[in-house]
Order: C-alpha cells, then structure tokens, then sequence
C-alpha cells in the first residue's frame, strides 16, 4: 500500500515538469518585443532640407560702457572738507552742492579784500579833491599871467601841481580796478568753497572724506556721469571698417547708413538690453598696436539702468546675404581643417559630401559651395551613417528638442 502511493507522487511530479517548461518557453516567447528593429533594417535618422533666403550676417564686438558726460568735481581753493551734501549712487542736479569747504578763511579775505576797496575809494576822493584845487590855481593863474599880475613861474607851478594831481587820480582809479579785482577773487573763491555738480547725473562714490584737506593739485573729490543715453565704446577690426565704408561711398549714404544700423547689446549675464543703440562716432584713427578702431554706439538708459564700467556684447547686422543656402549647425562635421555634410538622395541612400561653409546665423550655417536648394542632409544620427548606406528619414526638429532640452 505505502509503495502504491510513493510511485502515485512520483508520476505527479514528473508530469508537471513538461508543463511547467512550456509555460516558461512560451512566457519567453511573449516577452521579446515585437517593435524591435532588425538588424538588417536601415538606421533611423533626422534630416533638414537646404532652406535658400536672404539672411542678415551679423557682427559682434566686446563692448564697454561709459557716461555721455563725465564730469570730476575737485577743489579749486584749499581748505578742509566740511560737509558732504549728497548720497553716493544718486541722482544729482547741475548746480547742487555736492560738498562744502570751510569757508571761514575765504569769508576773512572777502571781507579785507572789500576794506581795501573802501579805501582805494577814499584815497581816489582826496586825490579828485587836490585835483580840483590844483585846477582852480591853474586857472586863476592863467589871467593874472597875462596881465602881468602874476610871475610865469606861478603859473607853471600851478600847472605842475594839476598834472601830478592827475596822475594821482588815475592812480588812485588804477587801485581801486585792483580792489574790485581782488573782492571778485575774494567772493569767487569763497563761491568755491561749495563743491557743486556740473551737469545733471550719476553722482559716484566720494574719493575723499570729511575732514580731509583739499587743493587744486587734489585728485577728484567725486565723478558725476550722464548716463541716458549712455555710450558704449566696441572696436571693429580695420577690415570691417573698411568693407562698410566701401559700400557707401559718399558721406551722404554713408550717414544715412549709420542711422540705419541698430545695435543690439547683450549684458554680462547674457540677457539682451531691450532696447536698441544707434552708432555714435568712430575714433579719429587706427590703433596701431591692434589694428582696430574704435566706435561709440548710444542706448537710451531711462532709469539709469547701466552703468559706466560694464561689460557686454555689442551685435549688429553688418550686411545681408543674399539666397544664402542654410543647413542646421550640427548637420556639419568638421575633419582634419575641412568640412562634410551627410546627404541623402531620392532613395534614401546617404552620400558624404565636402561643403564650403560660411558665416554663422543662430543655429544655422551658411553653405557657400557643395550643396544644392531643397537637398536633404541629415541633422541627428550622422554617426549612424556611412558612404552607400541605406536610411529611414524622419523629419529634423531642432526647435523642439531645443525647448525640450
């Protein structure tokens, strides 16, 4: 009996071992995925067509920004630093006090330099006043000569003594000219005790203290700047220079042609400036050591939102190329100096094709020779491809990838 049911368990166990290996045969079966590509099956691959139009070729240039204006206040008498009647970074008005001297000397020498003119005054009264008599005597003389009343030699005594008292008069007016000179200078210079703003601006940190002493051979005591608009000083090489003036040859065209331009800056953070600059004036000459000239763009600054000293890049459209062929910048592969582009033909075979390329424009490269309008190249999946090779295209979508990114 016991024997009967060990053979019993025996033959169960041996036939369920088929079983369970064709259960697992055939889960193995159904987990292979159906989608997967053969391997003989032609790569996937993103292709772009050869897009022909006219396109702006831009220029860019390292830019540095400066105040319309730059205006250093400094010390023109000497004395100490009383006050400071500003906040550093704000906005000052022409005219507003900035800092103030002490003016205690400077009231002092008004004030003698105004008693010495009282007295050059008094001083021109008794010479008019001697004049006068010396006149009288000289007229009196004169007819009592004539009559023989009087000695001639009366007569040329008076005379001199009038004409000293002349030559006093005017020396007496000469002095009183110095006087008035010397209060003038006396007022200017206490005037001068308050440091004011030349021009409307930015009024910078205070480069001496209260307290300090100040002269005309001081530096700077504070800069003030206009900064709306504010230039932006970017050097152009001598060629660019050159090409653009030779397009306009006339002074009248190429005015006309430096309103037309707009300059874009792009700040430090690399954010565009909102709002457009126009070109200002090139520099007088090329600077010899770097063989560039200088050039000055103006941006409107409402706010004073950029300062002098900052940094950024100045871009302009320099001219515009005309049925420009244009394929996307990583469709080139760039090989030992020269340049190749995967194309694909009307049966979707790839050819590896040298390309002359030119400038840049955003993503896009300007071909200059070995590519035809509307031809395919292929933009995603060059390492996938070779000479002869058999491709399935699919549409490039830099633009999404691009925002996906």
């Amino acid at each position: 009996m016991k024997t009967n049911i060990i053979l019993k368990r025996e033959l169960a166990v041996w036939g369920t071992i088929p079983l369970i290996a064709v259960a697992l045969l055939g889960a193995a079966a159904c987990s292979k995925p159906t989608s997967a590509a053969r391997p003989g099956d032609p790569p996937d691959v993103e292709v772009a067509r050869v897009e022909q139009k006219d396109v702006p070729i831009y220029g860019e240039w390292i830019g540095t920004l400066d105040g319309m204006v730059n205006a250093d206040v400094k010390a023109q008498v000497t004395g100490y630093l009383l006050a400071q009647a500003y906040k550093e970074g704000s906005f000052v008005k022409d005219g507003q006090v900035l800092f103030e001297i002490d003016p205690r000397p400077f009231q002092a020498a008004l004030g003698q330099a105004e008693g010495q003119l009282a007295q050059a005054k008094a001083q021109l009264a008794n010479a008019e006043a001697v004049q006068g008599r010396t006149q009288l005597d000289v007229d009196r003389y004169t007819p009592l000569v004539k009559e023989q009343a009087a000695s001639q030699q009366d007569l040329d005594n008076a005379i001199q003594n009038n004409l000293a008292a002349k030559a006093t008069v005017a020396t007496a007016k000469a002095q009183i000219q110095a006087a008035e000179a010397a209060v003038q200078t006396a007022r200017l210079n206490l005037e001068f005790t308050r440091l004011t703003s030349p021009i409307d601006g930015i009024a910078g940190v205070a480069q001496l203290q209260v307290g300090a002493l100040v002269s005309p051979s001081s530096p700077p005591v504070t800069t003030v700047s206009t900064v709306d608009p504010i230039k932006v000083y970017f050097t152009v090489s001598e060629q660019e220079y050159l090409d653009w003036n030779r397009r306009f040859p006339t002074e009248a065209s190429l005015d006309a042609a430096n309103r037309r331009v707009r300059l874009e800056l792009i700040l430090a953070d690399g954010t565009t400036y909102p709002r457009e600059g126009t070109v200002y004036f090139a520099d007088r000459q090329v600077n010899q050591s770097t063989g560039a000239i200088r050039i000055a763009g103006l941006f409107p600054n409402a706010g004073n939102f950029l300062r002098p000293g900052g940094y950024g890049r100045v871009r302009a459209a320099t001219r515009i190329k005309r049925g420009a062929l244009l394929v996307p910048q990583r469709a080139v592969t760039e090989l030992q100096g020269s340049y190749q582009v995967a194309v694909v033909d009307s049966e979707n075979k790839v050819g590896i094709r040298t390309v002359k390329v030119g400038d840049r424009v955003g993503s896009l490269w300007i071909i200059e020779e070995g590519l035809n309008p509307g031809e395919r190249v292929v933009a995603e999946g060059v390492q996938k491809v070779r000479p002869g090779a058999q491709v399935n295209p699919k549409p490039f979508d830099g633009g999404a990838k691009g925002k996906g990114a």
